[in-house]
């Protein structure tokens, strides 16, 4: 969507095939009948609602997302299609709250000042850590935030002399958070892209912006409506089922009932951007055999899950806070959505990369999420429904020196979007834009 924006702008017309029934990917709304809510729109002021006008439905999104300030072509886009950040979004301060065991929280002041005073004021950990923690942010941004070779965190965190307790209490969870990938598979050099942009800059980059919309709501539909008045087309249910070079163009293969389609359901298009999943990339590219690097590139990306637990209590039930952590349990990060958007009662437990959660039934896992709900915050009420959402395949695995395709392949007019491909940042929505704005600019270009 954000190479459909760019191109849109520059007056291109675009047809995006999108093979949902929604827009946005592994970041959309998703539709739950949810018998407890009232049939009430939620409007922020000059955006979407988060429920829909029939019936007793609530959209959740495929999993909880947290935006940085540094995600500024993100930002920008949303603004650009409509959207109002400052409406759009609860703006937080950094902060790490570990409920009961760590918390930190970065005082309004320059970077990284902001963050120096931070580390020494955290809770939870002995002065000699905080200092620690502190003298190796500095060493990082002596350095420039760059290795003279890649390694995992672990291997960094290990070589900086970060105790047992900054490693659990602080640099674990910052990393799984930003990267999605365990300490010990996770690239160092990465990390170190996420805390330089986050960290470095400005203090408004490390801001933690939590979505008011529904994803969907937030960017995807804003930006169809953008590119379909520049004369763009949006097909949605539209599954591509080949990509087949010829000659002076390329040629897309869709399901027969795809609204309207080409002759016999084959178009011609001078460019396509395939910003596909990687698997199912994968499985389109493979049949052209000059792409077999790519597609051998694509098919050694291992990956990581993340699960979303949402639970519907009653509508007094409320966490301390918008955002916070737990430390050593099922619930890696527990989100208040009566206090992010007025969803009074819903909260919604994430947890991220690979763990013994996976060997759980979904019922159970739940389960887990409650009784540690109950623990943690003395919520004793049974919650009137929940919903787990599984992303199995949620992210690619960040590991340290990982060769990830480039947008532009070795077919002159096929380009490859999507978080997984080559740049700076892991699988994060501003990645997955910044590849989708390569694109976009390597037609412009050709």
């Amino acid at each position: 969507m954000a190479a459909a924006v760019a191109l849109a702008e520059r007056g291109i017309p675009v047809t995006v095939f999108e093979s949902a029934r929604q827009l946005g990917g592994r970041a959309r709304g998703v539709l739950h009948n949810d018998m407890q809510a009232p049939s009430l729109q939620l409007s922020p002021k000059g955006g979407e609602s988060n429920r829909p006008l029939r019936g007793n439905h609530l959209i959740l999104d495929n999993g909880q997302h947290l935006l940085l300030g540094c995600y500024r072509e993100t930002l920008r886009l949303i603004e650009q299609v409509g959207g109002n950040i400052e409406q759009d979004f609860l703006r937080l301060p950094l902060q790490l709250d570990l409920h009961g065991e760590f918390a930190f929280r970065a005082p309004r002041l320059p970077a990284p000042l902001h963050l120096l005073m931070a580390l020494l004021n955290a809770q939870g950990l002995p002065f000699g850590a905080r200092l620690d923690a502190a003298r190796f942010m500095l060493a990082l941004r002596r350095a420039n935030f760059r290795l003279a070779h890649d390694m995992t965190v672990c291997e960094l965190l290990a070589q900086h002399s970060q105790s047992d307790g900054l490693v659990r209490k602080l640099w674990e969870p910052l990393c799984i958070a930003a990267l999605n990938t365990p300490i010990h598979k996770a690239s160092a050099q990465v990390l170190l892209n996420v805390l330089r942009d986050a960290l470095n800059r400005s203090r408004a980059d490390s801001d933690m912006l939590l979505p008011r919309l529904n994803f969907s709501a937030l960017f995807p539909q804003r930006a169809a409506g953008y590119i379909e008045r520049r004369g763009g087309k949006m097909l949605t249910s539209c599954a591509i089922k080949a990509i087949i070079p010829k000659d002076g163009g390329i040629e897309l293969v869709t399901a027969q009932a795809c609204p309207e389609p080409g002759q016999r359901g084959r178009t011609a298009f001078s460019h396509v951007i395939c910003a596909a999943p990687p698997t199912v990339a994968a499985n389109l590219l493979r049949p052209i055999s000059s792409l077999e690097n790519t597609v051998a590139q694509i098919d050694s990306l291992e990956h990581q899950p993340i699960y979303t637990v949402y639970l519907r209590y009653p509508a007094h039930v409320t966490l301390p806070h918008p955002m916070i952590g737990l430390h050593r349990r099922f619930s890696q990060w527990l989100f208040d959505r009566g206090r992010i958007a007025g969803q009074h009662g819903l909260l919604a437990a994430v947890i991220s990369a690979e763990g013994i959660h996976q060997e759980l039934a979904q019922e159970q896992l739940a389960q887990k999420v409650i009784a540690e709900l109950r623990e943690e915050f003395g919520i004793a009420e049974p919650p009137g429904w929940f919903r787990v959402i599984a992303e199995k395949r949620a992210t690619f695995c960040c590991a340290p020196d990982l060769l990830r395709p480039p947008q532009q392949t070795a077919l002159p007019g096929l380009l490859l979007a999507g978080d997984y491909t080559a740049g700076d940042y892991p699988a994060t929505l501003e990645g997955a834009v910044l590849s989708g704005l390569r694109c976009a600019s390597l037609v412009l270009e050709s």
